[in-house]
């Protein structure tokens, strides 16, 4: 059966190639096709040389088959072997299961109440273990950690020894204070070996940065953030000049608590857009009201020198502007005349004086007005963010009731600086207006008193 399956696919896929071989090797050089008869010889002799290479494929099968039935017999012989050994594994593993049984009874009876002190003494060392992981005892001393007591472990001196050694050292590290060098991670990433300062099992710190405790496989890495005033303690002790050391009783409850808290800039960012307004505006409005108060100081200045100095009228004051333009005038204008001249010229001059102060005094107005439309904008956000949520997440509300107060807390912030502006920028011109028009009042004045005298003159002149 065999045989002629492989007769029957060795003639399936020879016939396909032999009619494509004969069709090739038939014709002739110059393209001429076969006639039948060579055909069929062709194909006869390709039948036989096929059958001829299937006897020999056959004859290969038939001693492989003597091979493969040495290898299966092989096989079966390993497996005979390995379920020899499996049994005796197995009955070995019942005699042990036995002898632990035995052991333990042993044990039980030999150790009587010691059996429960190594309970206590296992539960111990474990719990010590858990609650010292990431203690800082461990970080630049000699202490160690327990080692953890076997369940199936013996009761011995040895191990209750080294017990109370490791809780004698780490006793003796709670209350020292050391200084060692230690790779340590900053704040980006980097890695680099500082000294470190280590004070029982409180408080590690280096360079005025407090340090967090290192996992397992971690070095010690730099606090998210350390006050101020907390690391100029920190570097005054540790340089030898301070004795006083800041450190955090929560054990890293404070710290969390810092790093959560947003800086001045991460503040200014939560008022979104509508901050962003405001602080453009104020600083328009400071701008203005700076340069302003700065030309106003420099026009006191040269009105006071021009007040020293009445008799030389000058071009980069006011009231030197104002009193050229009353000298320039003729004499003989009527009084009213003059009046209007000068009230003329003062006109000119004060919108110079008050030049900036509505612009000010608007921004000063509109910016708790800007404030408030943050607060309303955020307060839509907190309502949008409950209704879809709904109020299980309290950090989800906590972005629109951040813009909601820190808008309002900009816009009160930049008015109240405005205001101000606005308001000594007004003083100062009016003290310089009330000036002018008192100048030039007295100046008036003393041109129309002047005048009967020359009148007077003129006309006993004119009688001799």
């Amino acid at each position: 059966m065999k045989f002629r399956v492989l007769l029957t696919f060795g003639l399936l896929s020879w016939l396909p190639l032999a009619l494509a071989q004969s069709g090739e090797d038939l014709s002739g050089t110059d393209g001429s096709r076969p006639s039948p008869g060579q055909i069929l010889e062709t194909l006869r002799a390709d039948h036989q040389a096929a059958e001829a290479r299937d006897s020999q494929r056959l004859e290969a099968l038939l001693s492989d088959q003597q091979a493969l039935d040495a290898a299966l017999a092989e096989a079966r012989e390993s497996l005979a072997q390995a379920r020899e050994r499996q049994e005796s594994l197995e009955t070995q593993q019942s005699e042990q299961q036995t002898r632990l049984g035995e052991l333990r009874e042993r044990r039980s009876e030999e150790a009587g109440d010691l059996e429960s002190v190594y309970d206590v003494a296992r539960r111990h060392a474990s719990d010590l273990r858990n609650s010292l992981n990431d203690s800082w005892l461990i970080v630049g001393g000699q202490a160690q950690l327990p080692a953890r007591l076997d369940d199936e472990g013996l009761l011995d001196v040895a191990a209750l020894s080294a017990l109370g050694d490791n809780l004698i050292s780490l006793t003796i590290e709670s209350g020292q204070g050391i200084e060692f060098t230690a790779p340590v991670a900053g704040a980006a990433g980097e890695v680099t070996s500082r000294d470190v300062v280590r004070l029982g099992d409180y408080l590690g710190f280096s360079n005025g940065q407090l340090l967090r405790v290192p996992t397992e496989s971690g070095p010690l890495s730099v606090a998210e953030q350390t006050p101020s005033y907390v690391s100029e303690l920190l570097e005054a002790y540790q340089g030898g000049i301070g004795e006083v050391v800041a450190f955090d009783p929560t054990r890293g409850v404070v710290l969390d608590a810092l790093a959560q808290q947003p800086g001045l800039w991460q503040r200014f960012q939560q008022g979104g857009a509508v901050g962003y307004v405001v602080v453009a505006l104020g600083g328009i409005g400071l701008a203005i009201a700076l340069a302003q108060y700065a030309y106003l100081l420099l026009v006191t200045v040269r009105m006071r020198r021009q007040l020293r100095e009445p008799n030389s009228l000058r071009q980069d004051n006011p009231l030197g502007r104002v009193l050229m333009r009353f000298s320039a005038l003729n004499e003989g204008h009527a009084p009213e005349a003059l009046e209007a001249r000068l009230d003329e010229a003062l006109l000119a001059e004060q919108p110079r004086l008050e030049r900036g102060q509505p612009l000010v005094k608007l921004l000063a107005a509109v910016a708790p007005l800007l404030g408030l439309l943050g607060t309303v904008t955020g307060m839509i956000v907190t309502f949008q963010s409950i209704t879809v949520f709904g109020t299980g997440d309290p950090q989800l509300m906590a972005g629109g009731i951040s813009q909601a107060l820190v808008t309002t807390v900009l816009g009160l912030i930049t008015a109240v600086p405005l205001l101000f502006a606005q308001t000594a920028l007004a003083s100062r011109s009016r003290d310089l207006i009330g000036t002018l028009e008192g100048r030039a009042s007295a100046v008036l004045a003393e041109h129309l008193e002047s005048r009967p005298a020359e009148v007077s003159e003129r006309r006993h002149a004119s009688l001799a």
